[in-house]
Formats: structure tokens, sequence, C-alpha cells
């Protein structure tokens, strides 16, 4: 059923308003952000899995090996998110995230079947290519397809299945451990049904919604945008008729045209660092390396550690990793439901100036040495102030800002810096927190944010009910 929606979009000449059939596109927006809660999921899970791989290929006396497991998904992402920009302009959307879901499901059995070290870190790796084509893919597609009015709120559906899979391999790593008496020793976990078993089911556990995603793939259209870029205007049309109606379909279809019209169609790193792309394509890697050198990730990566130092014990930490994972959900919801009325650069604002003061207190906390409850209170307002700013409206930008015919080798390029910022992030928190401690470490992070939000003031428009192509016409203007 077409549900009535007033969509304003403004050209040099009208306003116009279209019926847009929102079940749809809803529908097939959720089956894309699918990917965005396998990268979630897969991202996370082989944290509560570490104890007991560990002991299984008996890696714990070798920090290099230890490292090699953590780490190896992230070369699949780099690599993943490197070919998704030349794959996705040459043969689509709908069949680089196909390939994803494939990967994925691969890589949920074969890492929960491998018995030797070699083959869980190919699986990984694998893994972690999903993990670059579905971060770069899903929110791309979403922006592609959406309807400029509801655009912010449906790619932030991608970010909100992002945290949905972390939550939801938190409870499910949670559900599957068997208690561990703290008095065991390796080779007492080694034998343990954890050690032999319960860490396979929770990289099994991935095949449920990879499945899903997989089947579900096949009922969603291609993007319309990439399709009248390949010449397919009429198919497009048909897709965009369904979405809105004839006049939307038309409306659209003219608009995309012209954009293109005067455009080669091939694409070349020359392109990229054209002197029009050059302020766009900086704003791009800057916002996605700040989403990751902002800090809160490493609260997730190294819970222990933060938690240890706030005073928290072991099977505290289980229970606080959960609470913070639950918050990183619910302040989601806010930048769902805020994303198209307060704006992209009003969020990012927000969350960077908030993240600021929340270091500031925070490292304040760490250097008097304050423990309990206080200190889980200052990092889930952390999260939340994240969750519903950086986290999802970064990626509503990125999805937004690059050019059509550009858009996929750009969102690669960003979505690499991205990726090489959270390498980066991960890497050096362990050696920060040695040499600075937990009070100097999150004060540097909150200089980060600082200097993030100056950018952010300066250089980022607002892109809130615009076309795809009324931003690339006001960005990246053709001279």
């Amino acid at each position: 059923m077409l549900v009535e929606i007033q969509l304003l979009c403004i050209n040099s000449t009208d306003i116009y308003m279209h019926r847009i059939n929102t079940s749809y596109v809803v529908g097939i927006s959720m089956v894309s952000a699918l990917g965005g809660l396998l990268f979630g999921y897969d991202w996370v899970v082989i944290g509560g899995a570490k104890p007991f791989y560990e002991s299984f290929f008996e890696l714990t006396h070798s920090a290099h090996l230890q490292a090699w497991a953590m780490s190896s998904a992230l070369i699949g992402c780099l690599l993943g998110a490197g070919l998704s920009g030349m794959l996705s302009d040459r043969y689509g959307r709908k069949r680089l995230l196909l390939l994803a879901a494939f990967l994925f499901t691969l890589s949920a059995i074969g890492t929960g079947a491998a018995n030797q070290f070699l083959p869980f870190l190919i699986y990984r790796i694998l893994g972690g290519v999903g993990i670059g084509l579905a971060s770069t893919l899903s929110p791309m597609y979403i922006a592609e397809i959406a309807p400029a009015s509801m655009r912010g709120r449906l790619v932030s559906l991608n970010q909100l299945t992002i945290v949905l899979g972390i939550l939801g391999a938190q409870l499910i790593n949670w559900a599957i451990a068997q208690p561990v008496p703290e008095t065991f020793t390796e080779m007492q976990i080694q034998s343990s049904w954890n050690g032999q078993m319960g860490w396979r089911y929770m990289f099994w556990a991935e095949t449920i919604p990879a499945g899903m995603f997989f089947i579900l793939m096949f009922f969603i259209p291609e993007s319309p945008r990439w399709l009248v870029k390949r010449g397919a205007a009429v198919q497009a049309s048909t897709i965009m008729k369904r979405i809105g109606g004839d006049a939307y379909a038309q409306t659209e279809l003219d608009h995309i045209q012209q954009n293109l019209k005067t455009q080669h169609t091939s694409v070349s790193l020359k392109d990229l660092l054209h002197p029009r792309m050059r302020g766009v394509m900086l704003i791009g890697i800057v916002l996605a390396a700040f989403q990751q050198w902002c800090g809160i990730n490493v609260i997730f990566n190294y819970a222990d550690e933060i938690f240890s130092a706030a005073g928290y014990g072991v099977s505290d930490m289980l229970f606080n990793v959960v609470i913070t994972g639950t918050v990183n959900v619910l302040f989601t919801f806010v930048a769902l439901f805020t994303v198209d009325k307060l704006g992209r650069r009003s969020l990012l604002l927000l969350g960077a100036g908030g993240l600021t003061g929340i270091y500031l207190v925070l490292g304040l906390a760490y250097y008097m040495e304050l423990t309990g409850w206080v200190m889980l209170v200052l990092v889930l307002f952390a999260i939340a102030c994240y969750a519903m700013s950086l986290a999802p409206i970064v990626w509503v930008v990125l999805s937004e800002i690059f050019p059509n015919r550009l858009r996929g080798a750009a969102m690669a390029v960003a979505t690499l810096a991205l990726w090489l910022a959270s390498f980066l992030l991960t890497y050096t928190f362990p050696l920060l927190n040695k040499s600075l401690g937990a009070s100097g470490t999150f004060w540097l992070y909150g200089l980060i944010c600082l200097s993030g939000w100056f950018f952010i003031f300066k250089k980022l428009p607002e892109t809130k009910g615009k076309s795809l192509e009324q931003i690339e016409n006001e960005w990246t203007p053709n001279k």
C-alpha cells in the first residue's frame, strides 16, 4: 500500500510532492542493513570466544599469535573496502552485497569448524572481506534508493543493525559460555566444553543471520542510480515507480540523467584527485577517520582493561559489556528519529562537543583513581553520545556527499580510511594506556574530539532534505 508522505524536493524551478511506498522502501533498506548486523556481530564475536580458542590453539604464551587472531579480520576489512568501489561500480551494489553475505556465511562455518590455527585465520580474513564490503555498500545502497526526506533515517538503520549485531554477539557469547571458575588452569579451560566446543558455537551462530541475508538479497532490486549509470534507464524507472509512482520516477530519472549526461562513465584515481573533488574527499576521509579516532571503540575492544582500571572484576566486566551494548542500541534510536529533523551537521557537532566534555571528566576521574558505578556511568554517557551522533551520522554523510558517478570509488576510499584509523586506534591504545595512563589517554581522545568539532563547524555544510543530485551540484559543481 502506498503511504502518503509530503516529500519536498526542491530544484531550480518547482516544488513537488509524491506518494512514497514507505513499506517497500523500508523493507529493502532493512534487508540491505542486515549487512550492518553481520558487520557488528562478526567484529565483536571473537572477543567472547578469545579465552577459549586461545587455549584450544595454544596461543596464550604467544602475544604475536594472539595479535594475529584478533587482527586477521582487519586484513580482510581493508581488502574488502579497497575492492568494493571498483567491483560495485562494475558489477552493481546488489551482487557485491550477495558476495558479502556468502563470505559471512562461509567464514562463520569455517571458523567454527577449524581444528588448526591457519584455517582459523583464513576464514577470519574471509569474514573481514565481508565486513569491508558490507560496511561500504550497505549504507551506499540505501542512500541511492531512498527518497531525500527519508534518507537520513534509512541510512541510520544500517548503524542500528550494526549495534544490534554487537549486542547480539555479546548476549550470545554470554549465553553460550558455561561458567568458568577463576581457579581454572589453562589446561582445564582447554579440556572444558568451552575450550572444545563453546567457542565454535559462538561463530556458528552467525550462520543464521548470514543465511537470511544471502537469501533475502535475491528479492531486492539493484540500485536505480547504478542502473541509470550503466544505461538501464527502463529498469531503473520500473524500480522508482514502485518506490514513488510515475511522477516521482520521471522526476528522479530526469535529475539522474541530467547529472550524468556530461560525465564519462569510467572512473580512475585521477577523477578522485580532481580539484573539484579535493574538498569533498577531504571531508569524507577526515570524518571517517574521526569516527574511529574519537576513541569510543576502545571501550568495546579493550573492555577488560577499561573496567579493570575502574575497579571491576571479571564477572562484573561481562555484565558491564552487555550494559554498554544495550545503551549503544537505545541511543542509536535517538539518532534514527532526529537525523532528518535536526540535521547531520548539528548531530555531529553535538557528538564531538559532548565527547570532548565527557572525556575531560572521565580522564579526571581516572586521575583521581575513582572506581565503581561513577566510572561506569561516565563510560555509558560517552557511548550514548557516540551512538546518537558520530556512529550513525558519519555513515549518513559519507553515503550522501560523493557524486553519483564516483560514489562507489569515493566511498571505498573513505571506508578504507576508516578501517586504517580503526587499526591505528586498536594498535595504539595499549601503548598509550601504558605510557600516558588511562587519564592521559582519554584526555588525548578529548583533544582529538575538540579538533574534530572545529573541523565539522568550519568545513561541513548541511545535507538534510536534499536529493543526492542537489548535493552533488552544490558540493562538486561541473565547471
